[in-house]
């Protein structure tokens, strides 16, 4: 199984790192996510200008190629997509997000704008967020089980799974 890995966060986020590695349990991992934070940016595309992207040689988890975006998350899939994945991925994995991603703030969102830029293109995706500042000690604990349910429910054409992980307490 080969799936993209993402975020608004910025590819120095520790949570895009943890994804990464919980995401090697079911597959090979690509990491294409935006040079600096573009939170807030919902489905912006870059339109005007160029758009650098770098391989990021000291990711954190190894065993995934990581390369970075002077762009925005929905930007990232679109480089993912056409220019740097040999094959289409069998998913794309947004986050972990730092701040919740629920209600109306899902409209606003980057980590779900890449999310839905993904389903727009037919593959399906999964978006996750954790409370603001958090340790991720409750992502960490839950990420691989969540992932590996959500995978065997299914998705159906056009939609998101919107993950959003408790902060300890």
């Amino acid at each position: 199984m080969k799936i993209l890995i993402t975020n608004d966060d910025s590819i120095y986020a520790p949570g895009i790192a943890m994804l990464a590695k919980a995401a090697l349990e079911f597959g090979e991992v690509t990491v294409v996510a935006p040079a600096q934070q573009c939170s807030a940016m919902s489905q912006r595309l870059t339109i005007h200008g160029p758009m650098k992207v770098e391989k990021v040689e000291d990711f954190p988890v190894p065993e995934a190629a990581a390369y970075k975006v002077a762009g925005t998350p929905a930007d990232c899939v679109k480089v993912a997509l056409n220019y740097i994945l040999k094959e289409e991925p069998d998913f794309v994995f947004s986050g972990i997000n730092d701040g919740y991603n629920v209600g109306y703030d899902i409209s606003y969102s980057g980590t779900l704008g890449a999310a839905f830029e993904a389903v727009k293109n037919g593959i399906p995706a999964m978006a996750f967020s954790a409370a603001k500042n958090d340790w991720l000690d409750t992502a960490e604990s839950f990420l691989v089980p969540i992932i590996r349910e959500l995978m065997e429910a299914g998705q159906e054409p056009g939609t998101v799974w919107n993950v959003n992980f408790p902060a300890r307490v």
